[in-house]
C-alpha cells in the first residue's frame, strides 16, 4: 500500500527517482511500475535491500520495452550521508523514514543537496496525535532498535524543508485505517501478533492491502482526514 502519490509527484517516463528509506520496495516497485524511469532505492538495512530486490525478481513480466527502459538500482547507505552527486535526481520518496534518524536536519540538508532544480518530492511521517496515542500506551512501540526517536509536528517539518529552499505543494493524511490497529496492539503487547481482536484487524488490513474493496475506500476516505496515520508533504525545488 502506498502512502505517497505518485501522481502528486507527476512521476514522468525517463526521470530518475530516488526512493529514500526504501523497506521492503513497495514504493519502489510502484515507480518502477508506473512509469518508465530509472528507480533508485537505499536503506541502512541491507536485509530489506534483499527484499526489495526479491520482489523486482518475483514481479509479472512488463510488455516490450518500447520507448524509455525500465531500471532500478539499490543501495544500502545512510541517509545523512547520501552517495550521490549534487542535483542529480528529478523525484524522492521519503516514506516513514525521518522519525527514525537522530540526525533529522542533515538529512533534510542531503534531500535538497541531491534533488535537480524543478523537481519533486514526497514525504511522510507519522501524524502527530495518533502517534502520541501510541507512545503514551507503550513504551515498546517506540524503544527498539532503530525505532521511532521523535514525533512531528507537521508544521514545524514543514518548515524545516522550506527554510532550505522547498516550495511547499500540498498535503493530506494517510491509512486512517492503521490508527486504531496501533493503538490496539500497544494496548495489548506490540510484539502480541496472538490476541484474537489483533489478528481479526490485521484481516481487514489485508484485504484493504490487496483488495481494497469499495466498503473499505469508503472507510478510508472518511477515516484518512480525522485520524489518518501518516501526513504526507508534497515540496517542490525551484529552477
Amino acid at each position: 500500500m502506498q502512502t505517497i502519490n505518485l501522481d502528486k509527484l507527476d512521476l514522468q517516463d525517463h526521470q530518475l527517482a530516488i526512493d529514500l528509506g526504501c523497506g521492503l520496495g513497495r514504493h519502489m516497485h510502484a515507480m518502477y511500475f508506473h512509469r518508465r524511469c530509472t528507480a533508485v532505492g537505499i536503506d541502512l538495512g541491507l536485509e530489506d535491500i534483499k527484499a526489495t530486490r526479491e520482489g523486482f525478481k518475483n514481479a509479472p513480466d512488463l510488455e516490450p520495452q518500447i520507448g524509455a527502459p525500465r531500471h532500478y538500482v539499490l543501495s544500502a547507505g545512510d541517509a545523512t550521508q547520501l552517495p550521490f552527486a549534487d542535483g542529480k535526481f528529478d523525484r524522492l520518496i521519503c516514506s516513514e523514514v525521518l522519525e527514525h534518524i537522530p540526525d533529522v536536519e542533515r538529512a533534510i540538508d542531503e534531500i535538497w543537496r541531491i534533488m535537480k532544480p524543478g523537481s519533486r518530492i514526497g514525504i511522510s511521517v507519522p501524524r502527530a496525535w495518533p502517534e502520541k496515542i501510541c507512545w503514551l500506551l507503550s513504551d515498546d512501540y517506540h524503544n527498539e532498535p532503530g525505532g521511532h526517536v521523535r514525533i512531528f509536528n507537521a508544521r514545524a517539518l514543514r518548515h524545516s524543508f522550506e527554510k532550505r529552499g522547498f516550495v511547499f505543494s500540498s498535503k493530506h493524511h494517510a491509512h486512517g485505517l492503521h490508527s486504531p490497529y496501533w493503538w490496539l496492539k500497544c494496548l495489548v503487547g506490540v510484539k502480541n501478533d496472538r490476541n484474537l481482536f489483533v489478528r481479526l484487524y490485521h484481516k481487514i488490513l489485508v484485504v484493504e492491502i490487496l483488495q481494497n474493496p469499495w466498503y473499505l475506500k469508503l472507510i478510508s476516505k472518511i477515516t484518512d482526514p480525522l485520524m489518518g496515520k501518516s501526513v504526507v508533504l508534497y515540496f517542490n525545488k525551484p529552477e
